[in-house]
């Protein structure tokens, strides 16, 4: 069960008396933020507005969204972060999940006992890493958790952010994500090139998705060698806050025009095949919004993300291309 950090909410209100608040939140945790937004106008009968467009992360967090609503505060619940306070009026929220990974772990120990892992997670299981990492130790599995940097915590993973897996890859034998995410775990395999394993706790189960983050790698490059055949580009910005990468478009616009390519830009806050299909006499896509987007979803034509990007200028130059995904950051 999702628990939500309720006591720092109310505690942020009681200090700053806001007239009105907004809360967001990953889309399945939505239903946990409404009971917690109806806590908040019970006790202090102030309007608390749930914004329940999907938020991928702290590069989505929609505070312009409750600017427009006029809330003083917004609460952005399930994305823990080194921070606390993002931007004026952003305040971030843990949610952890109480689920136990007991079971689980002395699978994946049995599986992998006298190997040296990567132990990561994703933001709502970063309480219980110490507890599975003595789980393991206890069965002969060499732990190893690696540094935080930036926003991410010591062992904590984001869809585009590998850091603390990528600083010790060449110290183990393969990574074990706990969670349930394939999104989490896929980037991850791809990112240190190497086995990766899920300790799902809610199935009671350890999936091995090297080969799926493999197929992932495959479709990509397929991507990049069909943009090199294209002659004109539409080169994408995203508008969520934390996606409006401007100088990296206009950078992907001077080398690509450099290389003899037409260049279109574009703006998107969600970039869908449905969107992309509107725009006329583009033969092929970059955007510099989200890798993601480009690795996990299906378009009619190439939309590149931005290692694909690079890669694709090494291609037009007749570079190779080889670990262009294994980066700790694929922004």
């Amino acid at each position: 069960m999702i628990i939500i950090d309720e006591e720092t909410i109310f505690r942020i209100i009681q200090e700053r008396k806001p007239a009105s608040v907004a809360l967001n939140g990953p889309e399945g945790m939505i239903p946990k933020v409404q009971d917690t937004a109806v806590k908040i106008m019970n006790r202090f009968g102030i309007p608390a507005y749930v914004i329940a467009d999907t938020t991928w992360g702290s590069c989505d967090i929609n505070s312009n969204g409750a600017k427009v609503l006029s809330a003083e505060i917004l609460f952005n619940v399930g994305h823990t972060i080194t921070m606390q306070n993002f931007g004026d009026n952003v305040v971030m929220i843990d949610a952890f999940d109480d689920i136990t990974f007991d079971s689980v772990a002395e699978k994946c120990a049995a599986m992998l006992r006298e190997k040296t892992i990567s132990l990561v997670t994703d933001s709502q299981h970063l309480n219980q890493i110490d507890k599975v990492r003595e789980i393991l130790q206890d069965r002969g599995v060499t732990v190893k958790v690696g540094k935080g940097m930036g926003q991410l915590n010591d062992g904590q993973v984001f869809g585009c952010e590998f850091y603390p897996a990528s600083q010790i890859k060449d110290q183990v034998d393969a990574n074990v994500f706990m969670g349930q995410s394939n999104f989490h775990a896929a980037g991850l395999a791809l990112s240190t090139n190497k086995p990766t394993f899920i300790l799902d706790p809610y199935f009671n189960e350890v999936r091995d998705v090297t080969e799926f983050a493999q197929k992932l790698q495959r479709k990509a490059t397929l991507a990049i060698y069909k943009a090199a055949e294209a002659k004109t580009f539409g080169v994408i910005v995203g508008l969520k806050e934390g996606q409006m990468s401007k100088t990296a478009a206009l950078k992907f616009k001077r080398e690509l025009e450099k290389e003899g390519k037409q260049v279109q830009l574009f703006a998107l806050t969600d970039i869908t095949n449905e969107r992309l299909r509107n725009l006329k006499g583009i033969d092929a896509f970059i955007q510099v919004a989200c890798p993601r987007i480009s690795t996990d979803n299906e378009f009619d034509k190439p939309v590149l993300s931005t290692p694909q990007a690079n890669a694709l200028l090494k291609v037009l130059r007749n570079e190779s291309i080889d670990g262009y995904l294994q980066i700790p950051h694929w922004l």
